[in-house]
């Protein structure tokens, strides 16, 4: 099996039992113009993980892993939103008002779905969420003990809150997170560093931290003959 390096010791990826996730790279997060802005974040934090995803995701899809798509969002009937979540912060405008690109994270809107760049393809499952772990009332559990999956690449937006949230719930069922520093940001730089360091501290407690090009190279590498 193909070995990665990482902090705080090197992962070993079981391709056949491993599937990329991308976390909540929506656009009315990561497009100027989105609730991420309105919220008054600087979203250019978060576009240079862009391009390596997008790389990570061709190589993911060439080499066959699995690959599945987050989105935090609700029901058109916010049938789905706690109260406490929707008045939280105290913002002129709020979940499933009127933004500039449709009704705030809400389905089926234009500002809900996935950036163009990362689109997701036949056969890759979108996971809604109403919170910020990619588990808590979605059909993830489901898709891993279909697919017997034992590894998760953790990519997405933001570090520190929805990705860390899926990582630490992914931890406690026993999944194996490796999480990419490049891959992954934070409207604050700050907080970025700093969720990625408590992921890998103490032995890695929550998990590993690597890099795309690290798991690039991994998933292209020729792979070594057998023993005769």
């Amino acid at each position: 099996m193909p070995v990665v390096p990482a902090q705080p010791y090197e992962f070993t990826l079981d391709p056949p039992r491993a599937a990329l996730l991308i976390i909540d790279m929506q656009r009315d997060f990561v497009e100027p113009g989105g609730f991420g802005e309105m919220l008054g974040n600087d979203v250019s934090q978060l576009r240079p993980s862009i391009e390596p995803l997008k790389a990570l995701l061709a190589a993911a899809r060439q080499a066959g892993l699995f690959v599945m798509h987050t989105r935090e969002g609700h029901k058109p009937d916010l049938s789905d939103l706690h109260e406490a979540k929707k008045v939280r912060g105290r913002g002129a405008k709020t979940i499933g008002d009127e933004g500039p690109m449709g009704r705030i994270l809400i389905i089926g809107e234009a500002g809900h779905d996935i950036i163009p760049e990362l689109y997701p393809i036949a056969g890759e499952p979108v996971i809604d969420k109403p919170g910020k772990g990619a588990f808590y009332n979605t059909e993830l559990t489901d898709i891993i003990a279909d697919k017997d999956i034992k590894q998760f690449i953790v990519c997405g937006v933001t570090t520190e809150v929805c990705v860390h949230t899926t990582v630490r719930e992914a931890n406690d069922r026993g999944i194996e997170c490796l999480v990419l520093s490049d891959c992954t940001a934070s409207y604050f730089p700050e907080f970025h560093a700093t969720a990625l360091r408590m992921i890998a501290a103490q032995g890695g407690i929550f998990g590993w931290v690597s890099d795309s090009t690290s798991v690039i190279a991994a998933l292209t590498a020729p792979a070594e003959p057998a023993a005769s």
